[in-house]
This record gives C-alpha cells, sequence and structure tokens, in this order.
C-alpha cells in the first residue's frame, strides 16, 4: 500500500525514554505503535526522545525495522515538554541539563544516520533576560549543530510560533542563524508554526524547499489530522517537486482520542492528494 508520494512519509511516535506518549504523535508504545503504522502503509518514524544517545540506537533501530519501517529523523520536543529543560532557562544548570540532552539526542541521530531536529526545546526569554538568553541560546545550537556535524548527522531547526518559544519564528530569521554555522544545517517546516507566524506554507516551501530536511503537516486550524480534500496539499506537493525537495514528511498532529483511525485519516488525505503529481 503506497501514498503514491515520491519523499518518505512518517509519523511522529513517543520514544522508550518518554515519560508519556507526546500529544503530536502515536498514543502506543512505541512497538505497538510502529506495527500499527506498517500496516497502515507508512514508510518510517520521526521519534521524539527525552533521555537517551548512540548506546540506544541498536535497540531503537531493531524495534522499529522489526515492523519494517525505519527511522527517518529524531526529535527533542520531550526534553521540554516533559522535563521542562531549555537552552535559554536562567539556571545554568538547566541549561547544562538541557544541551547535555540534546547532545546525546544527535549522537543518536548519528548512529542512526538520519537527522535531528531543534524546536521548542531552545526556550523563552523572561523580561530583562532577553539579549543574555539569546547569546546562551545561540551558543549551545551552535554545539549542537556541531556535535551532530561530528557524529554523521545534521541539525534541523524548526522555526515555531513565538507561543512555544522566543527565539527564530520565520524561516527567514531559521536562515540567518543557520548561516551563521560553519557546519551543514537545514530547516523543519511545519504548517501549524508557519499558520500561527502568518507564513503561506506553499510560499515558504518554495522559497526554501532545498534547505528543508523535513515538512509536518497537521489539519489548519485544529491541527488535527488531515482531511480529504485539504486544498493546501496539492499545491504543496506540487512545489516540493518543483522546488528539489529531498526529505521526508512527517505527520506531526493530535490524535482526537484514537491514533490508529487519527493516522489512517491523513494517510488517505496524502494520498488522495498526490494525485497532482501522477
Amino acid at each position: 500500500m503506497t501514498t503514491g508520494l515520491p519523499w518518505p512519509l512518517a509519523y511522529t511516535v513517543s520514544g522508550p525514554d518518554c515519560a508519556s506518549a507526546m500529544p503530536l504523535g502515536h498514543s502506543a508504545p512505541l512497538d505497538e505503535a510502529v506495527r500499527d503504522l506498517a500496516e497502515l502503509g507508512f514508510d518510517g518514524v520521526e521519534v521524539q526522545v527525552r533521555e537517551t544517545g548512540a548506546l540506544d540506537a541498536e535497540t531503537l533501530a531493531r524495534t522499529v525495522e522489526a515492523a519494517g519501517l525505519r527511522v527517518l529523523g529524531i526529535g527533542t520536543g520531550p526534553v521540554a515538554a516533559q522535563d521542562r529543560l531549555t537552552l535559554a532557562d536562567p539556571s545554568p544548570d538547566v541549561r547544562r541539563h538541557a544541551l547535555s540532552r540534546l547532545l546525546g539526542a544527535a549522537r543518536l541521530a548519528g548512529e542512526l544516520g538520519v537527522p535531528v531536529t531543534l524546536g521548542q526545546t531552545r526556550g523563552t526569554f523572561l523580561p530583562g533576560l532577553e539579549d543574555m538568553q539569546q547569546v546562551w541560546a545561540e551558543r549551545a545550537v551552535k554545539q549542537l549543530a556541531e556535535e551532530a556535524a561530528a557524529r554523521g548527522s545534521r541539525l534541523l531547526l524548526e522555526p515555531q510560533a513565538r507561543a512555544s518559544t522566543s527565539l527564530w519564528h520565520t524561516p527567514a530569521e531559521a536562515l540567518a542563524f543557520i548561516g551563521s554555522l560553519d557546519v551543514p544545517a537545514g530547516l523543519v517546516l511545519d504548517t501549524h508554526h508557519l499558520d500561527a507566524e502568518g507564513v503561506d506554507a506553499v510560499e515558504a516551501v518554495t522559497d526554501h524547499a532545498r534547505v528543508t530536511g523535513c515538512l509536518q503537516l497537521a489539519a489548519a486550524s485544529t491541527r488535527g489530522p488531515l482531511t480529504v480534500g485539504d486544498p493546501r496539499l496539492p499545491a504543496l506537493f506540487t512545489t516540493l517537486r518543483t522546488g528539489g525537495f529531498t526529505g521526508w514528511l512527517t505527520l506531526e498532529h493530535f490524535q482526537n482520542g484514537d491514533s490508529t483511525k487519527a493516522a489512517a485519516r491523513s494517510w488517505t488525505a496524502l494520498a488522495e492528494a498526490a494525485a497532482v503529481l501522477s
């Protein structure tokens, strides 16, 4: 069973180290989630991790590959979402702990040969501390990018809405920072965050397809599963192909109480929209 898309299709899942399932990913434990997603026709998973490293790569790969899927990317959302560790925290101990977790994720990604992504764990600013917090965060993210590159991975920086972080809300802002790095890095574009910042997703993909490693998809306004007939999807797919996109697509959205139904609904919407590419 295939969607007809020329790019790998992933679903968000939570790693075994997570304290609980991430709300924007499959609700089942990893071994159950990958079996379910394989039956639905997905190609792989984007694994959200909280506290893991290179030594966990073999076990993670074995679990995913046993279902016939592959790990396409390592996400780091739980570091902030579950443990409230960020790179901009006023506490030096918290910042060190956050960076240590992220470096571990980069080493894991390197062992698996996939990118590592960074979103909200870069943090939010407090009044009067903004300039210093930005310095802390930028310095740490540069270190993360260098570690990822040294391990055979690559950092993908996700522009996120200001409700999630104080840094890099638009693709242009994220690219300006990436341009300051001495190692290769790229973007994650997420339709929800682009919408929240008033950035047209099709225009963003048009401008940045080649530097984008992953496009994350969710229904507009609800951030739920995709629906058949979503008018954005054919335009996005056409633009991705025209722009030379070589990354993967990830479904990252709320589960609406039933991950199997949510995943199937999104898969069907993508398969229907993929007809534009035939």
